[in-house]
């Protein structure tokens, strides 16, 4: 079992969120957080709520000096990478092809500047900061994990073609990371895993229509969202169980999407 105190966590988009979920719930188990967000007053506000020892980069994850620096100045700072965490992520839900109910015709499309904005950071903001901290791991023999988010969405949610695409791509990526690092002997030293939430809490999703929000929450068999602390406190359980590796673990509160999505 791997221990959270001392350690270090690397996490995108840890400005607000998830992602600040977590920094929050690492440092008060004692461990370090590097907390990076590409909006510079979100990190400034999660400075003052955060506790502990904790680093801050401006950082865009679609540039790879950006993700480089951010890769750098944990191991600068602190000497050690253990827990990477790339949850920066954006939505820009819409229809592929929407047809006008009345004449049958296509009037609107989805925008391709739109469909890759969401893969830019979504998928390759994601490979951009796990290469590069796993490089530092490696050659700075660290131990720990590196854990993706996906989203129930990877199962299929109509008018997220863009988004579920990269939370299907965040489902097989596990599999290939620990089979690349078992070929090369570091799969016993390095994990990855991924974490699919349901519909969580943040502030985003509460600040949503009522309506839409009660239709949301009345499609979870719990009868609530997800509170982003409980997906904090499942990374820290994926961290410490050194037995875990290689697979999606789900926390939707009994979520089941339809046909529709």
């Amino acid at each position: 079992m791997l221990e959270i105190k001392d350690s270090v966590a690397v996490i995108t988009g840890g400005g607000s969120g998830i992602g600040l979920s977590v920094a929050k719930y690492w440092l008060s188990q004692g461990g370090k957080v590097v907390i990076a967000d590409v909006v510079e007053s979100a990190l400034d506000q999660a400075t003052e709520e955060l506790q502990g020892e904790v680093a801050t980069v401006l950082c865009n994850v679609t540039q790879e000096e950006d993700c480089a620096r951010l890769a750098d100045t944990a191991i600068e700072k602190f000497g050690q990478i253990n827990l990477v965490a790339p949850f920066a992520g954006i939505i820009k839900d819409g229809l592929m092809v929407a047809p006008d109910r009345e004449t049958g015709k296509v009037t609107k499309k989805m925008l391709l500047d739109d469909f890759k904005a969401v893969i830019d950071i979504n998928l390759t903001g994601v490979f951009l900061t796990v290469r590069e901290c796993a490089e530092r791991m490696i050659n700075h023999n660290c131990k720990g994990l590196i854990c993706l988010v996906s989203s129930t969405g990877s199962l299929g949610t109509a008018g997220q073609i863009n988004y579920s695409s990269t939370k299907a791509a965040m489902s097989v990526m596990p599999k290939v990371i620990t089979a690349e690092f078992f070929r090369r002997g570091l799969a016993d030293r390095i994990r990855c895993v991924a974490v699919a939430p349901g519909y969580v809490g943040t502030p985003m999703v509460k600040g949503m229509n009522q309506k839409a929000l009660d239709y949301i929450i009345g499609q979870v068999p719990i009868g609530r969202l997800i509170e982003p602390e409980e997906v904090a406190t499942l990374v820290g359980d994926l961290y410490r169980n050194e037995a875990l590796a290689g697979d999606v673990f789900f926390i939707h509160g009994g979520l089941r999407l339809g046909s529709k999505g």
